[in-house]
């Protein structure tokens, strides 16, 4: 009944977003009947946000090897074109490569967006804890991130925010907008560094699976609105 609730809630946002297990079984299917895939010999990366409500968003964690981590704070593929390379040297002998990316966000059955219910907590917390901490400090028109290393991921977040933060502001929905923002920042740089380093592969395709996860309350199946699923033929880039 809860998540009938909810599945109304969440699709007033997003309207094309699905249950994460079924959406995971429904690509999964795709990768081994279109594309004739085997994924018994599939790595998996993921440029997702180190929240550890992300976990048990999905199945692909259950099915597929790996994963290998690219992402941080927001999502952001920080491990970079090394970490690209490496995630390429690690794919098994006659397997494929497989990277799931996007940011999260958190939903109330109220409708709040960027609030979440997490375990064994009576109050909503910030979710994504960084692109709500980025939002509030780009609501003040002076600021501006300042790179350093005790927290050079947020900083990192909120630079490549910065080209955004008009078009966030003058949203109706300012959380689902840095959301959005967020995710195309994410999908921009996984497609260079897989055009990068692309001769570091062993193998002639890579599967992508982008789009935004929405957490809900704890104990009920997260949601994910895809947004991009692709095979890249590693040879036409």
């Amino acid at each position: 009944m809860l998540q009938r609730k909810f599945d109304k809630v969440v699709k007033h946002y997003f309207p094309d977003a699905k249950d994460a297990k079924d959406t995971s079984i429904h690509y999964l299917g795709r990768m081994q009947i279109e594309h004739e895939l085997d994924i018994s010999r599939v790595l998996m990366a993921t440029s997702v946000c180190s929240d550890d409500i992300n976990v048990p968003s999905t199945t692909f964690f259950n099915v597929l090897f790996g994963p290998f981590i690219m992402g941080g704070l927001g999502g952001l593929p920080f491990a970079g074109k090394t970490g690209m390379t490496a995630f390429a040297h690690h794919i098994p002998d006659d397997g494929s490569a497989f990277i799931f990316y996007g940011p999260h966000i958190g939903i109330t059955l109220e409708g709040e967006l960027g609030k979440m219910y997490r375990p064994r907590q009576e109050e909503t917390g910030n979710s994504c804890g960084a692109l709500m901490l980025a939002l509030s400090r780009l609501q003040d028109s002076e600021y501006k991130p300042v790179l350093n290393d005790d927290d050079y991921q947020q900083m990192k977040l909120e630079e490549n925010l910065l080209p955004y933060r008009d078009q966030i502001l003058d949203s109706n929905n300012q959380a689902k907008a840095i959301t959005e923002a967020t995710y195309d920042i994410i999908n921009k740089k996984i497609h260079e560094h897989i055009s990068t380093c692309r001769d570091e592969f062993p193998v002639n395709k890579v599967t992508l699976l982008g789009g935004i996860i929405i957490n809900t309350d704890y104990g009920l199946d997260d949601y994910f609105d895809a947004r991009n699923f692709e095979v890249i033929d590693l040879r036409s880039l």
